[in-house]
């Protein structure tokens, strides 16, 4: 799924007993083919691949958007193990402003700027899976082999202290002429696009703590209208141009995670959900002829138009997997478009952190209450033309749409698919009731709908932390999610925190959830 960049080397073995007994032990075992020390551009390129999160995996399945329906291959349970750690990574953060000083950088530099930008990032991302975690005496070596759980608000609170360091740092370094950094596989080095995307990431926390808008700590409010509010200090996103995305190549052997090569394993063994599907027929939303196909047994034998929405049907991600793989057998579930996702190497990149969330999250903070003097709707509407942008949609005009012919065997070959020209206007689609911006509470459920669809396939767990702190949109489940028909609420801590830490461990279950690491305990931010 990444391509990591790796930092060392091997060790060779040493005859000690045939070399000079004048020289030390580390000037024995010194590898001399080796590099000493790690440039900071080159652990930079791995810490932005270790943070990268890619589609495909079993994250769609708990965001409802594409489901598994062949038990080898993965399930739709929300039987949730242990979240993902970074710790590693953030380790390599540190490494990365160490040697960007030894190489001679100033304190203020662009590593060290950034490096802030990945604390906040990455020790949120775990926190949003887990609850409280380690992160004051993380990373300490010796000196705190069993750190003590950091409360979740906490984390969050020095979040907002690192990503307010790392804008007004990359303010001074802009300022002073400094724009770039190397080994950026994202924006070239272009300092001010990720002084975007740190701002950017801090309006997203903030609606995670959407629950804690009374918390005169974190003043949530109050920080939201100051960071949309002032855009000469704090820049975001101002378009798509702007995203944080992921681009495959395939010179380099990196792949998007559906392609041509896998199309025999995966085209048939995962089908589209209708908590994804039946969102978008419902609104007459013209992207379901990018991501998805037309359910064949409607168009093949119940003789529906392959461009009818009705046409397009996504499974219940409640039903039973067997029944499931029964019904996708008999082509009875749209799948994931082919010629989108699998006909290439390379499909479509990968938002991380994205203009489109971005508007929606602004436009959910105005409809809160959070920014008096600015129009919700116009962010509203900015977030659904961007996602559909993406897609290829035209405002006016037609869409070509690509099916997959019925008995072909070849992804690649563009004579297998079937071709419809689709007229597509965006001012009919927004004038229907369900789209047009209502405010109020309708209002908000409107944003957090286009919000959830402009996130299918990005940005990792981000539509299930959304629906989990708002319960839109709604989650089906039954016998295929497991957990008793619930939605579980949390991951739980590693294995390895019950043994190598367990004092701290189980002081942190005490003080948050009963003394159980239970998937279904509500975290600091859901209460």
């Amino acid at each position: 799924m990444k391509n990591i960049v790796k930092t060392g080397g091997l060790l060779i073995g040493l005859a000690l007993a045939t070399t000079s007994c004048n020289k030390t032990l580390d000037e024995l075992t010194l590898n001399e083919n080796k590099p000493n020390n790690v440039p900071a551009a080159l652990l930079f390129t791995g810490i932005l691949n270790d943070a990268y999160e890619a589609p495909n995996g079993q994250y769609e399945a708990w965001d409802q958007y594409y489901l598994n329906n062949y038990d080898y291959y993965g399930n739709n349970r929300y039987d949730f193990g242990s979240g993902t750690v970074y710790y590693t990574t953030l380790k390599n953060v540190g490494l990365m402003e160490q040697q960007a000083l030894a190489a001679g950088s100033p304190a203020v530099n662009p590593y060290e700027a950034l490096g802030n930008f990945f604390r906040a990032y990455l020790y949120t991302r775990m926190s949003l899976e887990m609850g409280d975690i380690p992160q004051s005496q993380a990373l300490q070596g010796l000196a705190a082999l069993t750190p003590a759980y950091d409360p979740q608000k906490a984390v969050f609170v020095q979040a907002f202290k690192w990503l307010e360091s790392a804008n007004a740092d990359l303010t001074t370094l802009i300022a002073g002429g400094t724009t770039t950094l190397s080994g950026d596989i994202y924006f070239g080095g272009d300092l001010r696009k990720w002084q975007k995307v740190v701002n950017t990431l801090r309006v997203r926390l903030l609606l995670n703590l959407s629950k804690k808008n009374g918390d005169a700590d974190l003043n949530i409010a109050g920080q939201f209208a100051s960071i949309v509010g002032n855009p000469t200090k704090y820049p975001l996103m101002t378009s798509s141009a702007d995203n944080m995305q992921y681009t495959y190549v395939a010179a380099t052997n990196n792949f998007y995670p559906n392609n041509s090569r896998n199309f025999g394993q995966d085209g048939s063994r995962k089908n589209m959900s209708a908590t994804y599907v039946g969102l978008l027929t419902s609104l007459q939303d013209p992207r379901v002829f990018a991501t998805s196909e037309p359910a064949r047994d409607l168009v093949d034998n119940k003789k529906q138009s392959p461009t009818d929405f009705a046409s397009f049907v996504g499974a219940d991600p409640g039903l039973d997997l067997g029944v499931m793989y029964v019904n996708a057998g008999l082509q009875q579930y749209s799948f994931l478009n082919r010629k989108r996702y699998f006909s290439t190497l390379t499909g479509e990149p990968t938002i991380q952190i994205g203009y489109p969330e971005l508007a929606f999250n602004i436009a959910e903070g105005i409809n809160r209450g959070w920014l008096t003097g600015a129009s919700a709707e116009t962010y509203y509407t900015a977030g659904i033309q961007a996602s559909m942008a993406f897609y290829g949609l035209p405002t006016s005009g037609t869409y070509t749409a690509y099916f997959y012919r019925p008995g072909s065997t070849d992804v690649t070959a563009s004579s297998n698919y079937d071709t419809y020209n689709i007229p597509v206007n965006y001012a009919t689609y927004y004038a229907q009731p369900g789209v047009k911006y209502a405010g109020g509470s309708t209002g908000l459920t409107q944003i957090l709908q286009q919000k959830y669809l402009a996130l299918f396939r990005h940005s990792g767990l981000e539509a299930y932390y959304n629906y989990r702190r708002t319960g839109v949109p709604n989650f089906t489940t039954g016998p295929g999610t497991g957990n008793g028909g619930r939605i579980a609420l949390r991951f739980k801590y590693p294995t390895s925190e019950r043994t190598a830490n367990t004092a701290n461990y189980q002081a942190a279950l005490a003080s948050q959830y009963g003394g159980n690491d239970d998937i279904n305990g509500v975290m600091y931010v859901l209460k």
